[in-house]
């Protein structure tokens, strides 16, 4: 398998500058016939406000990956570090977004948005303030009082990622957040998540399937292996930052899109 080695390269960090580390993650179900393995000894790291894109065939565990980091799983074997101690189980410096926006439909945007700040008990006024500060980097400002009901899948989305955002965790998992779109309105919302990022510049691990979807956000690109995963390649994206939509129609584009899909398979 051709991967261009000319312009793959593979990535080395030193654990000590890693906000987070992947070591030797294994995960298996049980399904009463030996188990299913999901993931394979997966081991990499994350620095500090880096973006990262997890792309893989469908059951290569890309998903179970991303809820270990969130604490949701545990694995059956090896760790996760996050700042320096293993996480064990959720915690508030973690931000999630799932695949669906799965919004309070009896809430309006503002009150979905302000659900994580009343479970912490932040008082009214300093969470109103957070709540409608994030409304505004979103881009959702006069929709505050508008039911889920009455957003587009896209709208849906960007209050998921509020949601997420509004107690400022450190860290960003973001779950295929697009793919319900369709391809227009998730290109947008790419960008739109590409200014969120630029301005907050949360440390990121997204889980997608659009390769020109992770070649336009990510720093760096990880592919999996089919199921059960382990990671086949540590792509870094050399492509300059701010980016912009043409940057998907040049030839260093087109060629990094070629590796990730022969990469893939």
């Amino acid at each position: 398998m051709n991967f261009y080695p000319d312009i793959v390269n593979k990535v080395e960090q030193k654990s000590e500058e890693s906000v987070l580390q992947i070591k030797e993650l294994s995960a298996v179900f049980p399904n009463g016939n030996g188990g299913l393995q999901a993931l394979d000894k997966v081991s990499f790291s994350v620095s500090p406000q880096e973006f990262i894109c997890v792309l893989g065939p469908s059951g290569s565990g890309k998903s179970t990956l991303l809820r270990i980091l969130a604490g949701l799983l545990n694995p059956t074997d090896g760790k996760v570090i996050y700042q320096g101690a293993d996480i064990c189980g959720p915690r508030r410096d973690i931000g999630f977004v799932f695949q669906k926006a799965n919004l309070m439909p009896w809430r309006t945007v503002l009150q979905n948005i302000l659900l994580p700040l009343e479970l912490e008990n932040i008082p009214a006024l300093e969470a109103d303030r957070l709540a409608r500060e994030m409304v505004k980097l979103v881009g959702l400002c006069g929709f505050e009082d508008t039911l889920p009901r009455d957003l587009s899948g896209g709208m849906a989305q960007r209050v998921a990622i509020g949601r997420a955002l509004v107690h400022d965790p450190h860290l960003l998992l973001l779950d295929e957040p697009f793919g319900a779109l369709d391809a227009l309105t998730r290109e947008r919302m790419g960008t739109e998540l590409l200014r969120i990022w630029q301005v907050r510049r949360k440390t990121v691990v997204m889980v997608t399937h659009s390769i020109s979807e992770a070649l336009f956000l990510a720093d760096r690109v990880l592919v999996l292996t089919p199921r059960p995963g382990s990671v086949r390649l540590d792509f870094s994206v050399d492509l300059h930052r701010p980016r912009n939509d043409e940057i998907r129609y040049t030839r260093e584009f087109n060629d990094m899109t070629r590796v990730l899909r022969n990469a893939i398979g």
